[in-house]
């Protein structure tokens, strides 16, 4: 079989998410017991082994608050010894810059974020490289969580240009790291301001094609980390965005995970806050599943999730393992559908048969996981 790249999130082995709800549900996943070594190492011995043998795991984490300075040798080692790649990287501007980062209109918080931005680079390509993967090197991915505001003025524009030369700085200076990374803009609608900039996939392709048309930066490497739930949020289509970064060839890291509303079963949707269910089996990821076949995709499928709030350390780490699989599944039910029959269908307008080819296969997929789960 074919190697299939999924990645996992440091950020998803948490003890509770907090807020409105408990923060202390799975004590043993306490920060101050479980270390980003020690994530990798739960990974190693109680994830992998569930998983079919042509699934490739890799690890994604924040600069600087799960790799760091101190940490990123030990990291890199654990990662190494447990067989799993650095898939992904990204600043964690959102926790120590309010003001929008290096789109801020404040220069003393631009320029801070901006350095912070190089020193997560700096690690990605120094301690942290001998744990890349020799066939898929990770994504170096902007979270827009800085990138917002809450006054609709005509100064928005003013941090839409800050944001182009942030975003054209951070690629420069990886182009002097090597140039070997690819660099995704992560959409997102809502949170953690009430407004953001670079909302929507379309949004994210537009400043990509902006930065190469008055910049000359090459975009070969450039592109979208399409998270479903981020689309979902606001009921946008994640099978039409999937067209829009393939036909730009913008398609570089995938966060598959789902706010959970489109499967019949569980609540979520648009007009929600961000649940980060994980990969659903239902009939639009078996599309984004088929449209990333025929496009040959083969880097990462991030599984960006929150195991729920009531879970503990064993059903968490069984929601995780579901995930993986589901999306295994979706990739498979997607390959069995008969393409050409689909095609005749809605030619002829029977869309009604339509629906019941991707019935089947959603049937099809269920069957699939509960094999693999099983298996």
């Amino acid at each position: 079989m074919k190697p299939s790249y999924h990645s996992l999130c440091a950020w998803t082995f948490n003890a509770g998410k907090g807020g409105f709800t408990p923060s202390d549900t799975r004590p043993h996943w306490d920060d101050s017991k479980l270390t980003t070594v020690g994530k990798i190492q739960l990974i190693k011995e109680k994830i992998a082994p569930r998983l079919p043998d042509n699934v490739h795991l890799g690890f994604e984490a924040h600069y600087d608050y799960e790799y760091n300075e101190e940490n990123a040798k030990e990291v890199a080692d654990a990662l190494v010894d447990a067989g799993i790649a650095l898939a992904m990287t990204t600043p964690g501007a959102h926790r120590h810059f309010p003001y929008g980062g290096i789109c801020s209109l404040d220069p003393n918080e631009r320029k801070q974020a901006g350095e912070y931005g190089e020193r997560a680079i700096d690690l990605s390509y120094g301690p942290l490289k001998k744990a890349w993967s020799k066939d898929v090197p990770p994504t170096f991915v902007l979270w827009n969580g800085s990138f917002g505001y809450d006054l609709a003025c005509v100064n928005v524009k003013d941090m839409y240009n800050n944001l182009k030369q942030g975003i054209l700085a951070v690629c420069k200076y990886e182009a002097k790291k090597g140039g070997e990374m690819y660099i995704a803009i992560e959409p997102k609608p809502n949170e953690g301001h009430p407004a953001m900039l670079l909302p929507t996939v379309a949004s994210a392709i537009v400043l990509w094609r902006k930065l190469a048309e008055s910049d000359g930066i090459s975009i070969a490497k450039k592109g979208v980390n399409k998270e479903f739930g981020h689309s979902e949020m606001i009921g946008l289509d994640i099978v039409y965005d999937t067209v829009e970064e393939i036909d730009n060839n913008m398609l570089v890291h995938m966060h598959v995970n789902s706010q959970g509303y489109n499967d019949g079963i569980i609540l979520g949707g648009p007009g929600k806050y961000d649940i980060d269910n994980g990969t659903r089996i239902n009939g639009m990821n078996i599309g984004v599943a088929g449209l990333i076949k025929q496009a040959n995709y083969t880097r990462w499928k991030g599984h960006d999730m929150q195991v729920r709030a009531h879970d503990t350390e064993e059903q968490g780490i069984d929601r995780i393992v579901r995930s993986i699989l589901s999306w295994e599944a979706c990739e498979k039910a997607a390959a069995d559908i008969n393409e050409s029959e689909l095609a005749g269908y809605l030619q002829k307008r029977e869309t009604a048969k339509a629906e019941d080819v991707m019935r089947h296969a959603v049937v099809n997929a269920q069957n699939y996981f509960d094999k693999l789960y099983k298996g």
